[in-house]
């Protein structure tokens, strides 16, 4: 029977690089795995899905215009598929948060989401919420903070390396714009300000 997953985390702690391994386990197996990003994250190319370790795959792509349910039945009905990986799960929509249950629970096919739990300023983003609220399982990918506590949070900083508090939810970037810590250093620079 065919579940919604959803792994969560920092940045840093691996969701690109899981992703890609367990796609690659279920290819190597003679399986079918499909891969979906985000349109809007484009930093290592249009449709790849990278980690930072150097491993990569080419991915179909979503955005918010984007049918989840309809794209998965077309490639379904060009033969079997034995799981689909979501990178970038953040940037779904409710509505195809939705459209996925319906993948898991009408077309029996499995669902893994990657994606991050909160934004630069702890609040979810909107697919993380309705991923949260509706997977069948949920898996914390754990990454460290400067100081050895789990981090749990994103801090962004801007051109000077300062912290931002405010600004609009989606800005794409990488190391160079934001750093993982744990609840005690981000409200330091974030909150408190």
């Amino acid at each position: 029977m065919a579940q919604l997953y959803f792994y969560y985390s920092a940045m840093n702690a691996g969701k690109s690089t899981s992703l890609l391994q367990s796609a690659y386990n279920y290819q190597e197996r003679g399986m079918r795995a499909e891969i979906f990003t985000a349109a809007l994250d484009d930093r290592f190319g249009q449709g790849k899905v990278a980690s930072r370790i150097g491993l990569q795959a080419n991915a179909h792509l979503f955005n918010e215009q984007s049918d989840m349910f309809d794209a998965i039945d077309t490639l379904a009905n060009t033969g079997k598929i034995d799981c689909v990986f979501i990178d970038e799960a953040q940037f779904l929509s409710k509505l195809q948060v939705m459209q996925l249950t319906d993948v898991v629970d009408n077309l029996d096919i499995p669902v893994l989401a990657y994606g991050l739990r909160t934004d630069f300023l702890g609040e979810t983003f909107e697919g993380s919420h309705h991923l949260l609220a509706w997977a069948d399982k949920m898996i914390e990918l754990k990454t460290v903070c400067y100081c050895g506590r789990k981090a749990s949070f994103v801090v962004r900083r801007d051109d000077t390396g300062a912290p931002v508090n405010h600004g609009a939810q989606v800005q794409v970037g990488g190391n160079d714009s934001y750093e993982s810590m744990c609840r005690k250093h981000f409200k330091e620079l974030v909150w408190s300000k």
